[in-house]
């Protein structure tokens, strides 16, 4: 059985006035992330990740910050066709592993929203999806809380 890995990452400023969404969940929070679409840094990640995985160019290529239609698009609409590509090239995702990285908010008790709203996309169970956070102890642009980053691994695997 042929199976890949793929590797994303994302990074977006916070910004005020807008809102928070972290791994298709709105968490709350006095600033939000900048960006074209919602700025949803870990489902960015986890796009960047399948699309990796199969040499399909990267989010930017498929959803562009110049093209309207995304403007403020929720994430998980990215993050389903992302796996309509995933599953015409006839692959399927075995396990997603992630880590976002961003000093405030703390996002522990948002975690299991997060992992079904990322399992129910990718049409795997909760336990497939591992999501972590960490901080850099208040060092450089992260620790200033000028912004936020999510990193996701994935395996898939040749149905």
């Amino acid at each position: 059985m042929a199976y890949r890995i793929g590797s994303g990452i994302d990074f977006h400023q916070f910004a005020e006035g807008r809102e928070l969404w972290i791994g298709g969940v709105k968490i709350p929070h006095h600033k939000g992330a900048l960006g074209h679409s919602d700025a949803d840094v870990l489902l960015h990640a986890i796009c960047d990740a399948l699309l990796g995985a199969l040499s399909l160019g990267d989010i930017g290529l498929h959803f562009p910050n110049t093209d309207e239609r995304f403007r403020n698009i929720d994430s998980k609409l990215l993050l389903k066709e992302t796996m309509k590509l995933v599953l015409a090239k006839g692959y399927k995702v075995i396990n997603v592993d992630s880590t976002l990285c961003l000093q405030e908010p703390k996002i522990k008790k948002y975690v299991p929203s997060m992992q079904m709203a990322i399992a129910g996309i990718l049409a795997v169970t909760t336990d497939d999806v591992s999501i972590k956070a960490t901080t850099t102890e208040e060092m450089g642009a992260i620790g200033r809380q000028e912004g936020l980053m999510a990193m996701a691994t994935v395996l898939l695997q040749k149905i």
